[in-house]
């Protein structure tokens, strides 16, 4: 499989669902560490995640894991500044970049194997939710991520592609466009048993 490092987003205030979305439980262990220990199954040789709102629950909810945290002061001006800060902290080289974030309950290691896997024949992988929707979690190449500095505010990766730039390949994988962002989302994933209900 590819050499890569992986980045994860765990810096959002979660403000529309009014409580931290990466401290939710599933199956007892916080969504930010089984989405960081799946990332870390993919055989990342670096796990970086940027932090932000509730730093310090987070930063407990990881301990003992291999990775580091990396504080973003400029968490609510949005992902943007998130990527950028993730992307340092990874240094020199990182290889492919596989980046996540903490409100995909169905995310699996065989998505983000899968990833890994077509970036052997692709340039940018990308996840496709249906005939229109794409996002993370998604595998940028070398090339790429040096694009990442010019990311402002909350437009997140979809710029990266903007124009006709690059043209990503697509992971087909609809299941993952269910994310946490409001009480009636987290009420429907308590529900479907992908998380824990307090």
């Amino acid at each position: 499989m590819n050499r890569h490092s992986a980045l994860l987003l765990a810096a959002g205030g979660s403000t529309r669902l009014g409580r931290p979305k990466q401290l939710l439980t599933t199956h007892g262990v916080p969504l930010v560490r089984h989405i960081a220990e799946l990332l870390l199954e993919t055989g990342a040789e670096r796990l970086v995640v940027v932090t932000g709102g509730a730093a310090t629950e987070t930063g407990q909810a990881l301990a003992g894991l291999d990775s580091v945290l990396v504080q973003n002061d400029d968490w609510k001006t949005g992902m943007g500044s998130s990527l950028q800060c993730g992307y340092r902290a990874l240094g020199t080289d990182p290889g492919l970049l596989l980046i996540a974030g903490t409100d995909q309950p169905c995310l699996t290691c065989e998505h983000l194997n899968t990833l890994v896997r077509q970036g052997e024949s692709h340039t940018d992988v990308v996840t496709a939710y249906g005939e229109e929707g794409r996002g993370i979690p998604v595998l940028l190449s070398p090339t790429t991520q040096l694009r990442l500095a010019d990311l402002r505010g909350d437009t997140g990766l979809r710029r990266l592609w903007k124009n006709g730039a690059s043209t990503p390949a697509f992971l087909h994988a609809p299941e993952l466009g269910f994310d946490i962002d409001t009480p009636e989302q987290l009420e429907a994933a308590i529900r479907a048993g992908w998380i824990d209900r307090d």
